[in-house]
């Protein structure tokens, strides 16, 4: 589909020059504009693809993956991670229903460790620990989107894989805040290259097997 491809390649070239903005002065809608684009069009790219319940799911985790983008510059970070945590519950409910058939011991191990850590390093990382419940919570999302991509199907060096790069990079996140001496340019590289790759790698590992 030459016109999917032309919309990746679209979404790849949004989605990594964004960083570029960051030392532009460009008015803050274009920014926000920009910094949504990539991963909307990662959601038309599912779109185009989507053939059945399961490619239409995919294409909701990343439109609400780019809307988490843009209301986490508009409206804040509750908002915009109650965005991402809705796109993360559509991912389970995708990858559940897509399962791995009979996984091995260590498999299980791997998928419950990621269950379980990453709300549990969520919860450590906060500086400010008045904000370490309600992360731990929205990580439980997270940790369970990860562990169910592990679990499935879909290819796990691009699914598995881009769930957790996508933890990752929420995990830095939550580092960051409140420490300015982690607050600085490689670790926002590495926060918003992560979750971008991430993203990326989803889409191509489960596009045409969701379809």
């Amino acid at each position: 589909m030459k016109v999917a491809q032309g919309v990746l390649i679209a979404a790849i070239a949004a989605g990594f020059t964004y960083i570029g903005s960051w030392f532009l002065p460009l008015p803050a809608a274009a920014a926000i504009a920009w910094k949504g684009a990539g991963v909307a069009l990662l959601a038309v790219y599912a779109a185009l693809h989507a053939r059945s319940l399961d490619g239409w799911l995919l294409t909701a985790v990343m439109a609400f993956g780019a809307l988490g983008d843009v209301l986490l510059e508009t409206n804040g970070f509750v908002t915009g991670g109650g965005a991402f945590l809705v796109g993360h519950l559509v991912a389970v409910v995708l990858y559940l229903r897509n399962r791995r058939p009979r996984p091995i011991a260590a498999e299980w191990v791997i998928g419950i460790a990621l269950l379980v850590l990453i709300p549990v390093a969520a919860f450590v990382l906060p500086a400010v620990r008045a904000t370490a419940v309600p992360i731990a919570a929205y990580a439980t999302g997270l940790g369970a989107m990860t562990a169910a991509a592990w679990f499935s199907r879909f290819p796990r060096p691009l699914v598995a894989a881009g769930a957790m790069m996508f933890a990752v990079s929420d995990l830095l996140i939550f580092a960051r805040g409140g420490r300015p001496a982690v607050d600085i340019l490689p670790v926002s590289l590495a926060v918003w290259g992560l979750y971008f790759a991430g993203q990326i790698l989803i889409v191509l590992g489960a596009a045409r097997r969701a379809d």
